[in-house]
This record gives C-alpha cells, structure tokens and sequence, in this order.
C-alpha cells in the first residue's frame, strides 16, 4: 500500500524533576543539600531510510511519544536521561508544523537526522542552589515540559526523471524495458496506481532514477482522476519525459494531448513548465504513427512562440519493439549533465536540512483581562517558570514570586490598577497579588 501523507501528534519526554533533599553532617546546616538533578526527556528524531517507500508504518499511529527523564535523587544522583525516540522515513519526506505552517526538515539522504521535538531539560536539585547565602535551599525545580506538535510527512519521491502523460500512452511499458522496474502493465486507463521507480543505466558509467508518475488527465489539478494524488512527486524531477501516443488509436491529437498535459503541469505549479522536456513519440510501429508525428511537429513549430514548454526535443520510439530506446535514454543523460534542480528556483533542499530558526520571538508575557474581570498573565517565560515550579514548597513559590517579579509582571499588574489582595490568575490558576 502506497501511503505518501500523514499526519499526526509528536511528544518529547519531560524533564526529570530535581530533588530535595540534605545530608546529615555534623556542623553544617541541616546536613547540607544532597539532591541531584533530574535526567533529560527523551527528543524525537526522523531519520532518512532508503529501504523505505512509504509512510504506510506512520498510517495508523495517532501519537508517538518519548519517555520522560528520570527525577533526580538523594547523594546528589543525578536522574538518567530518556532514550531518544528515532522515526524511520523515506528518502524524501517533509517534516511541516502544521500549527505553525513552517518546515521543519526536508530529508534527502539516508541517515540524514531531523531533530522534530526536543526532550525536556532535567530540573536542577537543590544542590544546585546552594550558594553562600543560602547554604542549604528547601526547594529544587520541576523538569522542563518536552516539545509537543502536530506534525505533517509528505513524501515526495525522489527521482532523475518523470513520466509523464495520459493513461495508456506506453509510460509503464517503457519503463519496464529501459529498467530494472517491473511495473503491472494492461490494456486500460489507470492500470498504474501507484508510482513505479526504476534505475536506469545511461552513458558511461551514468546512471539515473526514473519515475513512472500514474496516468493524468485533463483537470488532474483540480482532484480529477488519480493526477492529484501524485502531482507533487514531479516537483522533485530535473527532466521530464512527456510519453504519447503517436498512433492515436482513441482518435485523439497527440498536439492536444501535449497542451492538456502541460496545462495540468502548470496550473498544479507554474515551475513544473521550467523543467526540460524530452517528447517520447511512442507505438511508432503502429501504422498512424509516423504521420501524426509530422503533423505534430508542424503544429509545435506554428505554435513555438505560445508553447508552455521553450526546452523541448523529440525522440521518436516504440516501447513495445524497444525501437531507438538508446537515443532517448543517452538524451535524458545528456539533459540530466547540464540540469540542478536548484536551477528552477523551487524550494526543494536536496543537499541539506531546512530548517527555519528565525522565527519572531514572542514577548515574555501578556496580561488579559477575562470576562469575569480578573487579570490573566500568560506568555513563554512565565508557562517555563511556571513548570520548573514545586508548588508544594513554600520556598519554591517565593522563588517563583521573584522570578516573576523581575520579569516586570507586578509593575504591570500594578499599572492597570491591581492592589494588595487582588486576586490575579497565572496561566488561569489563581493567585493573591503583593507588592
């Protein structure tokens, strides 16, 4: 089963909490501080696997989760980290935030790693915190809450050369004799259901991946037939091969063909057009053949200036008698030598992750006023201070209520009118407000 879109939930692992706790040693102060730090959560990665050609393992998976990091303990033992999570994916998976509608990663190589949510840090023991004013803190942070995000994977193949062209020109036939594919071949529309990959053995010492993309038809850009489904992998291409029937025998115009195809192209993403293409002139055994080929060349030389295409070359063939299939294979090679794909300008990374790290960083905190009229103090700073916090411990709420304070939340709070025994809520919790 051939599953290129999937979505679902990714959880890193919180932080192990630090502990609280105190040695017992004559002449020092409650014995001192003995608790270690928390262990770190468990991150979750995407790793790039070349045995793999679709996401059909993520399919039914609502949510992968890491473990959390282990709590730190007495003797000043630190928690063990949680294991990282690693998430197997074909070569050419996109990783998208689909809150956030960013990138997160673009793999291309096998064992290429995407970092996709962050394990929490481990929360410092009260060892930590001591220092020569305070020899001997009663209080210790709460580990860090790992990363959690709706993720989305798209799988765009990755491949040299595409086919492309109406069901039933012959894409399947060729690309079972010009590779090593073996593709389910019939006589009737829509017999390839899914992409079909093969290897193909060019010039030289060359070689090229080609991709047999399921037959499209006229508004496949529109979610007609099954074009829609498979549009996206042909954005990965340098070269496409626009295969069609040149004997007609459905009585249709190979020059009309060609137009729709290409207008298909176009409308699903104008820079599918910048891509060379080579015309396989397929069945030229078949006797109509050789005529429409000369009308079709007539027709694209009349209309050579409103052609969509500008790079176009004509190799006339028959997949069926494996006639002249070495011309076309060392034209695709010939095309493929002078080609990058960074040369259409498309947001295709094939050497290096993506990653989008300059993202508008948020202000510390916010104060909103809720329907009931209370203050409500929300914002990153304050949700990270907020979990690093034991709220069972009084000297942890104070060092909590300084934090805070320094941030510049009760200057705030105090400008917008908020005395002494006010209440105020803290991410909705509530609180009694003192200067």
């Amino acid at each position: 089963m051939f599953v290129d879109d999937v979505t679902l939930i990714i959880k890193a692992g919180n932080g192990g909490n630090g502990a609280v706790a105190f040695r017992h040693e004559k002449f020092v102060a409650k014995g001192g501080p003995f608790g270690g730090d928390g262990g770190r959560g468990g991150s979750v990665y995407f790793i790039g696997d070349e045995g793999m050609t679709t996401l059909l393992d993520l399919k039914y998976k609502r949510k992968i989760v890491a473990l959390n990091g282990q709590n730190g303990m007495t003797k000043n033992c630190f928690g063990a980290a949680a294991d990282d999570v690693y998430i197997k994916v074909p070569i050419g998976s996109i990783i998208q935030d689909v809150e956030k509608d960013i990138i997160i990663g673009d793999i291309t190589k096998h064992g290429q790693e995407v970092l996709v949510c962050k394990g929490g840090k481990g929360g410092r023991g009260n060892s930590s915190f001591a220092n020569a004013r305070i020899s001997a803190p009663e209080y210790a942070e709460q580990g860090e809450i790992g990363e959690e995000k709706k993720v989305r994977i798209q799988l765009k193949i990755l491949a040299d050369v595409g086919l492309i062209g109406f069901p039933s020109v012959g894409k399947s036939t060729l690309i079972s004799v010009i590779s090593n594919s073996k593709p389910k071949i019939a006589d009737y529309p829509f017999t390839t259901l899914i992409p079909n990959i093969g290897v193909v053995k060019g010039k030289g010492d060359t070689s090229f991946v080609v991709a047999d993309m399921p037959g499209l038809i006229e508004g496949a850009s529109l979610g007609a037939g099954l074009g829609i489904e498979f549009l996206k992998h042909i954005e990965r291409t340098r070269v496409l091969v626009h295969v069609i029937d040149m004997d007609s025998v459905d009585e249709r115009d190979p020059y009309d063909d060609f137009l729709k195809i290409n207008k298909e192209l176009g409308d699903f993403n104008p820079k599918l057009l910048l891509r060379p293409q080579i015309i396989a002139a397929n069945k030229m055994d078949l006797p109509n053949a050789k005529n429409n080929l000369e009308e079709f060349k007539k027709k694209l030389e009349i209309n050579k200036d409103s052609n969509p295409i500008a790079d176009i070359v004509i190799v006339p063939i028959s997949a069926y008698t494996k006639n002249n299939l070495e011309e076309l294979i060392d034209c695709i090679t010939d095309k493929l030598s002078k080609i990058n794909i960074h040369d259409f300008d498309d947001e295709v990374n094939q050497d290096e992750v993506v990653e989008y790290v300059f993202e508008k960083k948020e202000k510390p905190f916010k104060i909103e006023k809720t329907i009931e009229g209370l203050y409500n103090v929300t914002g990153p700073e304050i949700e990270k201070l907020f979990n690093a916090t034991d709220f069972n411990r009084d000297e942890s709420v104070k060092l909590f209520a300084r934090k805070i304070k320094q941030l510049g939340v009760d200057d705030a709070l105090k400008k917008l009118g908020v005395d002494n025994n006010d209440t105020v809520l803290i991410l909705g919790y509530e609180f009694e407000f003192y200067d």
